[in-house]
């Protein structure tokens, strides 16, 4: 790989045959094949092979076209589209191709949404700051989020030259972890860096809190100072949200990386992740007296031997309680609002009839 030369092409950027054949349901239109690397406000950027000089270049889009209600549908950094340059007073997205995979987090509130991050990611790397101590029920929760998106998770420790231990720490994150790799990397020496580089796919994104140095190991993958970089708070090593929208960063020898606001909260959506980030216990589980055994005292329950004998930590088996509860709860409150989305068009329909003899179409 030549890490002198960034690939400015569509190819660059993880345009490959597949998607070429998913984007030949357009043949015969005036629509050019392009992918987000960046949304705000109703608009966003558009990498296009033609930008209608004759060149690679980036465009300026609308989205109106292609609005929908679900937030988790909605065009993200990332996703590949079909654009028509015709139309004014900016171009327009007017298509938007399935998603191979995709980060979605739930928000908060009454009402029981995704949040897509990052779309047709092929590897998660998780930002976890050495500068501070490990929050290993915060790295569980991304790691399930990483895993839900059908992404292959990567546990980054930066900032490895501020400590003296980071082989220990290393070894702790691998222990809730499981089957993930973990790399301590430190931007500002280089240090894994090239490592890092050879673990990643076409497209990567990173998540991870503020202040767990995104921004600047964006800056040392691209070789470029693309995102700005702010210091982090001394007395708790907390970040001031640098990056304020997701955007996708090309990379020397072609790929690209995509680059996110810290997250406060990660709220998984969905629940597929939480299996594979805790697989051990799901296998426990499986070997359980009763199929549905509820791990609180049931004879011949394989997760209370496990715990009572210490090869499951009881930190561990807590951390995956708490995130299936919350998974239960986002589960139920995604039912409800399906539900009252049904009694609503129902009533319609029945008032319809009523008025008029005939449904309102």
């Amino acid at each position: 790989m030549n890490l002198s030369t960034t690939d400015r092409s569509l190819s660059g950027y993880g345009w490959n045959d597949g998607w070429a054949s998913k984007f030949s349901l357009f043949a015969g239109t005036d629509l050019r094949p392009g992918r987000v690397t960046r949304v705000d406000r109703g608009l966003c950027d558009v990498f296009l092979d033609d930008d209608g000089s004759g060149a690679p270049g980036t465009v300026r889009a609308d989205l109106r076209p292609v609005r929908i209600s679900d937030p988790a549908e909605w065009v993200c950094t990332g996703d590949w589209v079909g654009v028509d340059l015709t139309t004014a007073p900016l171009p327009s997205v007017a298509a938007v191709l399935p998603r191979t995979t995709a980060i979605v987090r739930s928000t908060a509130g009454k009402r029981s949404e995704g949040q897509v991050l990052a779309a047709n990611v092929d590897t998660v790397m998780i930002a976890v700051s050495l500068a501070a101590d490990p929050d290993l029920g915060r790295i569980e929760r991304f790691v399930a989020l990483a895993w839900e998106s059908g992404a292959e998770p990567l546990v980054v420790l930066t900032k490895s030259d501020l400590v003296g231990d980071a082989d220990f720490v290393k070894d702790d994150v691998e222990g809730v972890a499981p089957g993930v790799t973990v790399l301590a990397v430190s931007a500002e020496t280089g240090e894994g860096i090239d490592v890092l580089r050879a673990c990643l796919g076409t497209t990567s994104a990173l998540i991870g809190q503020s202040g767990a140095g995104k921004s600047t190991l964006t800056n040392a993958l691209s070789s470029s100072e693309s995102m700005v970089v702010q210091a982090t708070r001394s007395v708790d090593e907390k970040g001031r949200h640098t990056t304020t929208t997701r955007e996708m960063i090309p990379l020397p020898g072609g790929g690209v990386v995509i680059d996110t606001p810290g997250l406060r909260g990660a709220g998984l959506f969905g629940g597929e992740g939480l299996a594979v980030a805790f697989a051990e216990i799901e296998e426990l589980a499986a070997d359980c007296r009763f199929h549905d055994c509820r791990h609180a005292g049931e004879p011949g329950c394989a997760v209370r031997a496990a715990l009572e004998e210490g090869t499951l930590p009881v930190r561990r088996w807590e951390s995956y309680q708490k995130l299936q509860k919350e998974n239960l709860w986002i589960a139920s409150r995604t039912d409800a609002r399906l539900a009252a989305e049904r009694l609503k068009k129902w009533k319609t329909i029945t008032k319809s009839v009523r008025a008029n003899g005939s449904p309102k179409k």
